[in-house]
C-alpha cells in the first residue's frame, strides 16, 4: 500500500518541545495526525494530562499503539483512530500536532481551516504550513541535526 507521509518518529525531546510550545493544559484535546508509535499521544497525557487522539492509517501501527494503551493504563485518556486523516473529524482539538511532509499540510490546510475552532494551536514538526505565518519557530538541535517546529494559532 502507498502512503503519503513516511513512518519516522519525532525523538521524544522534539515531542516535549512541541507540546511545551503548544502549551498543552490539562483536559485539553491533542490530535496528532499520522500517529506513528503513538509517542506524542502517550506523552500528552501522561506528562501534560491532555486527552490525545491519533489517527493512523497503518494497520500495524495502529495495533501497536493499542496495546501500548493498556500497558500503560490510558484506556479513556487515549485514543487511536485507524484511518485517513482526510476523512476523520478534527473539530474538537485544542491542540493539533503533525510530521508530514510540506505537500501534504499544504493539502491538509483547508481542512484545518474548515474544522478547527479559533485559537486552536497546530504544532508541526520540521515542515511548514505554506500559507500561513508561524507565531513561533523553534529549532531543537539534536546529535546529528537539527529539528525546526512550527506553531501556528488558527
Amino acid at each position: 500500500m502507498f502512503y503519503d507521509v513516511p513512518f519516522v518518529s519525532s525523538p521524544e525531546m522534539v515531542v516535549r518541545r512541541m507540546l511545551k510550545l503548544a502549551q498543552v493544559k490539562p483536559g485539553e484535546i491533542v490530535y496528532d495526525l499520522g500517529a506513528g508509535d503513538g509517542r506524542i499521544l502517550f506523552i500528552a497525557a501522561r506528562e501534560f494530562g491532555a486527552r490525545a487522539v491519533g489517527v493512523e492509517i497503518r494497520h500495524n501501527l495502529v495495533e501497536q499503539i493499542k496495546i501500548k494503551i493498556n500497558k500503560y493504563g490510558l484506556n479513556g485518556k487515549v485514543r487511536i483512530i485507524e484511518g485517513n486523516f482526510f476523512d476523520v473529524d478534527i473539530s474538537e482539538a485544542d491542540v493539533v500536532t503533525m510530521y508530514l511532509l510540506t505537500s501534504v499540510n499544504e493539502r491538509l490546510k483547508p481542512k484545518l481551516e474548515r474544522e478547527l475552532k479559533n485559537g486552536v494551536r497546530i504544532v508541526s514538526h520540521d515542515f511548514e504550513v505554506p500559507g500561513w505565518n508561524p507565531v513561533r519557530v523553534d529549532v531543537v538541535p539534536d546529535i546529528w541535526t537539527t529539528h525546526k517546529i512550527y506553531l501556528y494559532v488558527k
